[in-house]
């Protein structure tokens, strides 16, 4: 009888403590590879129209997001690892994508907030993005940012796509 009843409580104590594990499965892990090889595969590998690689894809130009340089992009100043925009040289379309490594123990939720509050949609000389069109996500430690009137679902999916 006592036999039953330890081997009865030792199942009850399993199944009890393996209830109250937490669950990480709503954790997102951190992308591998520089900022610019994710920015590559986004490009690469999303699904995108003619038009849109020729008159946009095609003409872009990676930069490095400074401190100095952050707020102009981002719409706000925070600390982080590093930082790229890929916007066109010259074009009469509004166009920028950012992405950001943010720090270990940073509040990925509260900066994408801040970014969505910020950023400026019209940041651009005589063009500008609908609102609707500005899109803050991220995957693990990686925020990216799209700025666009063409093509934000398919950059988005592809960035997404990188997770899986």
């Amino acid at each position: 009888m006592k036999k039953l009843l330890i081997v009865l409580f030792t199942l009850v104590m399993t199944f009890t403590l393996s209830g109250c594990k937490k669950d990480n499965t709503d954790q997102k892990d951190n992308l591998e590879g520089t900022l610019n090889e994710i920015l590559n595969k986004i490009y690469t590998e999303g699904t995108y129209s003619e038009e849109f690689v020729t008159y946009t894809i095609n003409r872009l130009e990676t930069i490095e997001v400074t401190k100095d340089t952050c707020e102009y992009f981002f719409g706000t100043s925070f600390d982080y690892k590093e930082a790229i925009a890929s916007e066109p040289l010259i074009t009469s379309k509004a166009y920028s994508l950012c992405l950001v490594r943010v720090n270990e123990d940073t509040d990925i939720e509260q900066i994408k907030t801040d970014i969505k509050e910020n950023v400026n949609p019209n940041k651009w000389v005589c063009v500008g993005v609908d609102p609707s069109n500005v899109i803050v996500d991220n995957i693990g430690d990686v925020i990216i940012l799209i700025m666009s009137n063409e093509e934000t679902d398919a950059l988005h999916n592809a960035f997404l796509a990188l997770a899986k």
